[in-house]
């Protein structure tokens, strides 16, 4: 299986990003990592190992992003405006400087994304903001409200990054032609998030699988279990 270290400078952000990749190629799936999570979490936990079969047969490749949590939703030293905007210049870094890159691996122009836990918020805002990108979404036990990272400030950027507000604004003609699964279980302690965002997208008609599994609980075992399933569909 191959293993790529990519590093850059990123403008958008204004500082170095790292990433891993995984596999010589196939169709591309971007790694979200969960809460304050570096770019090599999903190969020390074994996510990327779940998913050797496709990796090695050329079917999908992985590249497993860095985060900025830390300086974004988890960054208590700094205004939650501010919050707000570091998030939103690494979305920017994503959409700009990420996906132009693999994209065109396919023919459709579009890539995969994925992610556990708070990997699986970065994940779905990602997509439902960027459908023009995006084909895939595989969200596992993922949450979908950021206020509580807002210590009570709202603004428009809070709403643009908040799943829950702005998926009843949604009108892209690819949303609905978009593959979305929504992973969780019965003992994951994000079911309700999970539960309350497919009833949302029920009431816009978006296509969608609620995955619930059984007993398991929310950790990396329930997600290793997900992960090539998901794949399987692409």
């Amino acid at each position: 299986m191959k293993e790529t270290y990519h590093r850059w400078y990123s403008h958008s952000v204004g500082k170095e990003m790292e990433m891993l990749i995984f596999g010589h190629q196939g169709y591309p799936v971007i790694i979200f990592p969960s809460s304050m999570g570096r770019y090599y979490e999903s190969k020390d936990f074994k996510l990327v190992e779940s998913a050797r079969w496709f990796i090695e047969r050329g079917f999908v490749q992985l590249f497993c992003l860095d985060s900025v949590d830390i300086h974004s939703w988890y960054n208590k030293g700094i205004h939650p405006a501010q919050r707000v905007m570091n998030h939103i210049w690494y979305d920017k870094m994503v959409y700009e400087e990420v996906v132009p890159s693999i994209r065109w691996n396919t023919p459709v122009g579009k890539v995969a994304v994925a992610g556990a836990s708070f990997g699986g918020y970065h994940a779905t805002n990602f997509a439902l903001k960027h459908p023009d990108a995006v084909s895939h979404l595989y969200s596992m036990s993922g949450a979908f409200d950021i206020k509580m990272f807002m210590d009570g400030y709202y603004d428009d950027n809070v709403y643009f990054n908040n799943p829950v507000d702005f998926v009843h604004g949604l009108n892209h003609p690819d949303i609905w032609r978009m593959k979305i699964v929504l992973g969780t279980s019965e003992w994951d302690i994000c079911r309700p998030a999970n539960e309350h965002l497919s009833h949302l997208m029920n009431q816009k008609n978006i296509p969608h699988w609620l995955d619930m599994r059984g007993w398991k609980e929310h950790d990396w075992p329930l997600w290793r279990e997900m992960f090539p399933h998901y794949l399987s569909l692409i």
